[in-house]
């Protein structure tokens, strides 16, 4: 990739976005190309076709999506089904029409079905049912995976899709409503520590294993698949490495430094009991997660207290 290349980071204020916007200006690439939300709505097909057509992006990194926990996706899954089939259909489509000479498209292992063999390999794509709590979102990420391979297989174009574990990192969302695990635990802990609560509670039996992958470890993936990587179908990016909800939560409560009863709350449900990726094909290509789970949160609750704090 030319450093003065054009690069459409779409989402560039999320937590994978700005993760993004970090690798590619700490490599050198100054070219980017940003748009907020409320600057172009990638929902809507006009305006995206405005914004192909005036700034000719070179590549194209695809993280803007509707994303949310498992309440979320509970309570909304008309909203993430058809936003995130309109952005990435719109997306998509017009970097075929404007020439764009690479785009990376990013999904989640929620695509993989709910009793796939673990770890999960990416031969287990449609293979059966879906989790039911995530089923929205994955099926538009699963459609969004598919049309990149249409448009490669009829057009030539070389879009590329990822599948990334569980994530977490900077500027992560921290409303107990939405949140993922791993951010709604910070903000729990923390706010019992606030309170000299007795006790915190987990959502769900806390035995489901989860895999956990910092965002920038990711952004450092998804530059070397553009640099690197350039076949069809989907490609794992996260550690290889689980724990349960359990275990997440006792080292959440250590990294905050506040030693109370936990509580498990089974009328929340558990989602899938696991979801750890086969990164086989990552490490064969050369590349390998290198933050450590229990560094890479003890660097976000710092974050997450000097946000508070302000």
């Amino acid at each position: 990739m030319e450093k003065n290349a054009k690069i459409y980071v779409a989402g560039h204020r999320g937590m994978v976005g700005s993760a993004l916007l970090r690798r590619l200006r700490a490599a050198g690439f100054s070219q980017l190309l940003l748009r907020t939300s409320q600057e172009l709505d990638l929902r809507n097909q006009a305006a995206v076709a405005a914004f192909f057509a005036q700034e000719k992006p070179d590549y194209v990194l695809l993280a803007a999506a509707r994303v949310g926990g498992i309440q979320a996706n509970c309570d909304y899954p008309a909203d993430f089904l058809c936003d995130n089939l309109l952005i990435q259909t719109n997306v998509i489509h017009h970097a075929y029409l404007n020439g764009v000479k690479k785009l990376l498209f990013l999904g989640s292992s929620s695509v993989y079905p709910k009793a796939a063999p673990q770890p999960l390999q990416e031969e287990a794509l449609l293979t059966g049912p879906l989790e039911p709590t995530n089923e929205a979102y994955a099926v538009a990420k699963i459609a969004g995976i598919k049309l990149c391979d249409a448009y490669r297989r009829q057009y030539g174009c070389n879009f590329i899709s990822a599948l990334a574990t569980n994530l977490y990192g900077p500027y992560d969302n921290y409303d107990l409503q939405r949140a993922h695990v791993l951010p709604a635990l910070l903000r729990k802990f923390h706010e019992a520590k606030e309170q000299q609560a007795p006790e915190v509670e987990v959502w769900g039996s806390g035995t489901p294993r989860r895999e956990f992958l910092h965002v920038d470890d990711l952004a450092d993936a998804c530059l070397f698949l553009l640099q690197h990587y350039n076949e069809p179908g989907v490609i794992n990016v996260g550690t290889g490495q689980d724990l349960s909800i359990a275990e997440l939560a006792q080292l959440v409560g250590r990294v905050v430094g506040y030693d109370c009863r936990i509580r498990f709350n089974g009328d929340f449900p558990d989602g899938a009991s696991a979801k750890r990726l086969d990164v086989s094909r990552m490490a064969g290509l050369g590349w390998h997660a290198s933050i450590a789970l229990e560094t890479g949160v003890r660097a976000v609750y710092q974050d997450f207290q000097q946000a508070v704090a302000v």
